[in-house]
């Protein structure tokens, strides 16, 4: 009885991690997708679209350190992109 248990709290933690991890999209994200977020207008990114996209397709999200894109303000942040099968959605963070 308890190799049932066991094994049955095995396979749901297995499971759990499994879908837990992110994993890269069905359909690859595109430049023109990554620019109609207009993710550079908004913020100051040191990465490149390039690095980003590698990200997005192999990974599925990616974090990256940024600013806000306001004159005279420094406001520090961290950006998330996801991709999903709703296309690029994009999240921020406070450093």
């Amino acid at each position: 009885m308890h190799k049932k248990i066991f094994s049955l709290v095995l396979l749901i933690l297995a499971t759990f991690l499994l879908i837990s991890c992110s994993l890269p999209p069905i359909q690859p994200v595109t430049r023109v997708e990554l620019m109609k977020t207009r993710i550079y207008n908004k913020y100051i990114i040191e990465e490149s679209p390039e690095e980003l996209l590698y990200a997005l397709n192999t990974r599925g999200e990616v974090i990256v350190e940024g600013k806000r894109n306001i004159p005279g303000m420094d406001i520090l942040i961290y950006v998330k992109l996801m991709a999903t099968t709703d296309g690029i959605h994009i999240n921020e963070y406070d450093r």
